[in-house]
């Protein structure tokens, strides 16, 4: 979240980033609460000194009349001690709720729009494919090839989830082992993540827990979800810790399923692969020091470029718009593959990496101790290295022959085993 004083120091510019990031969000009601908040423990330690002062003095040579007034004094300041606390509880409980409604501030460079339509293409990667027959699409390819089943995943699961079989199997796991290679190269310490995180570690990574506008999964009675992605669980990790300076930056990658309810994602663009509830992902997250994170956001861009460069997939960046950027984004980049199978040839998103600035840490409390000794918030910053469900429809989709088979990128036969995914034999062979 923003800090509060920000807020009220810079109104105009805070309303203003509210509207370009197309948000509702009461600025004004924040300040008005936070001016509330100040004025009450203001009171409160005034309040409290006044007590000190009560204790103080009964500690003296006190005649039995004074010492009984001064009881009763103390009384009266206990009691209202009492009732000061429990307004400034409601009160910051308020202006909590207020603050967390306000989005973080965006680049300055950061196109201004509503929608993805709005994003900057900034560069191309890769030549485009031209096809000398008529191109399937991944769930065709999927299908005839007996690499995914949406049918009995439906039955078994419900919409929206899928088994993987035969190579496809092999296909995902190359994936994962290439990108956690390159993410080695860099430096990166790898985890397997838990699938679950509790509610307050989600509020502080930017997620919303519950609600029809949620897009996660609550276990009911349990105060925790299933997280979305390893981002959740990565930014957590050092909640309520302060950093030493000398060991930043912390580069993680994380390995996790992820789980999304992706209420409302219907249509051409969501079909298969692209839009379901569960996949696998493996995502790169850094605590940065301020001064750095611009630095290391481009760093993490050029290494998504670097992966999908390696897999000879076709594809753009795209500068994301303010209404596109999502509350705890500064600014975010967003790869888009080529994608032949989606409505006739169409880009489509791969991955994206955002720095969240301080917005993050401020809420999960995460700080390192600088040289002038005053403890501050670090920088987050996240970046999917490698999510598994989409590129593999932009793989598969590139890749595809005439003769119904996908070849293997050679950056991942090592990993597999197979250089070519091709059409199963039927057999009538007797187990």
């Amino acid at each position: 979240m923003l800090d509060y004083r920000f807020i009220k120091e810079n109104l105009e510019a805070v309303k203003a980033n509210i509207a370009a990031r197309n948000m509702k969000a009461d600025a004004d009601l924040v300040v008005e609460l936070f001016e509330k908040r100040t004025a009450m423990v203001t009171a409160l330690q005034n309040l409290q000194t006044k007590r000190n002062e009560n204790a103080a003095a009964m500690k003296g040579k006190l005649e039995a009349d004074e010492r009984t007034k001064l009881i009763e004094e103390g009384k009266s300041i206990k009691t209202e001690i009492a009732e000061m606390e429990k307004k400034v509880s409601a009160i910051e409980a308020s202006l909590e709720t207020a603050g967390r409604q306000i989005p973080n501030m965006a680049h300055p460079d950061a196109p201004v729009g509503a929608v993805d339509s709005d994003n900057l293409e900034i560069k191309r990667v890769g030549t485009v494919r031209q096809f000398d027959f008529e191109p399937k699409d991944h769930v065709q390819l999927g299908q005839s090839l007996d690499l995914i089943d949406f049918d009995a995943a439906t039955k078994v699961s419900g919409a929206k989830f899928y088994y993987l079989k035969n190579e496809a199997v092999f296909l995902e796991q190359a994936l994962i082992m290439y990108s956690l290679n390159i993410l080695r190269k860099h430096g990166f310490t790898p985890f397997i993540t838990p699938d679950i995180a509790r509610e307050e570690i989600l509020m502080g990574i930017g997620f919303n827990p519950r609600g029809n506008e949620s897009n996660v999964y609550a276990l009911e009675g349990e105060g925790t979800c299933l997280v979305a992605t390893a981002e959740i669980t990565l930014g957590g990790y050092h909640s309520n810790e302060i950093i030493s300076k000398e060991k930043l930056p912390l580069k993680y990658c994380g390995l996790s399923h992820c789980f999304r309810k992706e209420a409302g994602a219907a249509g051409q663009f969501s079909k298969g692969l692209y839009r379901v509830h569960q996949f696998t992902k493996l995502e790169m997250f850094v605590y940065s020091l301020p001064e750095d994170s611009d630095k290391i956001h481009e760093q993490l861009r050029l290494i998504e470029e670097e992966i999908f460069t390696g897999l000879n997939i076709p594809f753009r960046v795209v500068d994301t718009c303010t209404g596109d950027l999502g509350s705890p984004a500064y600014r975010k980049w967003d790869l888009e593959a080529w994608m032949p199978g989606r409505n006739g040839g169409e880009w489509g998103e791969v991955t994206s990496t955002s720095n969240c600035t301080d917005f993050q840490a401020r809420r999960l409390n995460v700080r390192y101790k600088d040289d002038d000794g005053k403890n501050k918030y670090v920088h987050m910053l996240n970046g999917t290295a490698i999510a598994v469900s989409r590129t593999m429809v932009a793989l598969m989709e590139n890749y595809q022959n005439a003769d119904g088979s996908i070849t293997v990128p050679p950056a991942l036969v090592q990993f597999c085993g197979f250089d070519v995914i091709k059409p199963k034999k039927q057999t009538n062979k007797d187990f």
